[in-house]
């Protein structure tokens, strides 16, 4: 196996998040077609999977989230603490992208750093 193939995953996984990401900002939470069908049916579960992501956001769990991974990962040892980075990572980036980019900013920078630090034996 290549060293690079864990790179290159990583990477492919994280273009997948960011387009899911992007995805789920204009085709949920902005597109105005669903302002107008929860304001009738606020019911229907995508109403309901809108409503609560705006409060997820708004208290500002993606941010806090991928900051608290990411910190925790900067310390712990070995595979736990790169599993923690690239879990505050895939959180920073969600975070970044649905309005919290204050907190996600800097959980991204810690996370990078703790995946790119060399391994000690």
């Amino acid at each position: 196996m290549s060293r690079r193939l864990p790179l290159v995953v990583l990477l492919f996984v994280l273009l997948l998040w960011l387009a899911a990401s992007y995805g789920l900002r204009y085709g949920l939470m902005e597109d105005v077609q669903w302002v107008g069908i929860c304001v009738d049916e606020a019911s229907k579960w995508q109403c309901q999977v809108r409503s609560r992501l705006g409060l997820l956001i708004h208290f500002g769990v993606f941010g806090w989230g991928a900051l608290a991974a990411a910190g925790v990962a900067f310390f712990v040892p070995r595979q736990v603490g790169r599993a923690l980075a690239v879990v505050g990572l895939l959180l920073g980036i969600l975070a970044l992208v649905l309005y919290t980019a204050s907190l996600a900013v800097f959980a991204v920078v810690i996370a990078g750093l703790r995946l790119v630090r060399r391994q000690q034996p």
